[in-house]
């Protein structure tokens, strides 16, 4: 997606931020806060470093609102300049795999790593608690072995948490550049990409445009109890 209006967007968030945290899900991790954007040369150095051109709605996001801060669920993962080098943080930034930025996102599809793996070990199939321990402990080696290879999301931006381990990610190489998607590793769900009601992929503008419209909503809405 090219050529979105951003402007406006920092006024509309900055209004929302009388709303109570309780209308809108993690307001309270953001608190209705928008970094600066970054400059021209900064995005320039960033997308060197990284061996990427970001997609352009995100992009633009980044030129005309913000580096990180107020967005969909806990926000937006801030990008940070660290001894020279950009990085992003938050609950689950160290999961983007900066140096293979570059390589094609693998999944075109919904895609579960742990679909494969066998059932956990039960407990009434060993003659002792020793045994059953040992098997446990190597059946979850091997399962976090499969479920979080990073191999998984190379080609992807980390860019905010939804709680209890849940993610969504930006791709940013292969065919599904540009499209959001949803980790759901934490309960065993795999990848999924967002998608509309017909089926199709929803970029990063449209991903925190609706969450902007939806907020909005909400703040208007009375609050009860």
């Amino acid at each position: 997606m090219t050529n979105i209006d951003w402007s406006g967007v920092r006024d509309r968030v900055a209004a929302l931020s009388t709303t109570p945290d309780a209308k809108v899900f993690g307001a309270n991790g953001h608190g209705w806060l928008l970094d600066p954007p970054l400059r021209p040369a900064e995005l320039a150095e960033l997308e060197e470093q990284l061996g990427v051109r970001l997609p352009e709605d995100y992009r633009g996001f980044l030129l005309e609102v913000s580096r990180g801060g107020a967005g969909p669920f806990y926000g937006l993962f801030p990008l940070r300049r660290v001894d020279g080098r950009w990085r992003w943080e938050g609950d689950g930034a160290d999961l983007t795999e900066i140096g293979t930025l570059g390589e094609p996102f693998p999944h075109t599809g919904p895609f579960n790593p742990a679909a494969e793996l066998p059932e956990p070990p039960d407990e009434e199939d060993f003659g002792t608690v020793e045994e059953f321990n040992s098997a446990e402990d190597a059946y979850w080696e091997l399962h976090d072995r499969v479920a979080y290879d990073p191999l998984h999301t190379v080609g992807a931006v980390y860019l905010c948490h939804l709680g209890c381990a849940y993610r969504h990610l930006l791709v940013v190489s292969g065919p599904e550049r540009g499209a959001m998607w949803a980790d759901d590793t934490a309960d065993d769900g795999g990848f999924t990409p967002l998608a509309g009601p017909h089926g199709e992929r929803i970029g990063f503008a449209r991903w925190y445009l609706d969450w902007l419209d939806e907020a909005t909503a909400k703040a208007r809405e009375p609050l009860h109890g």
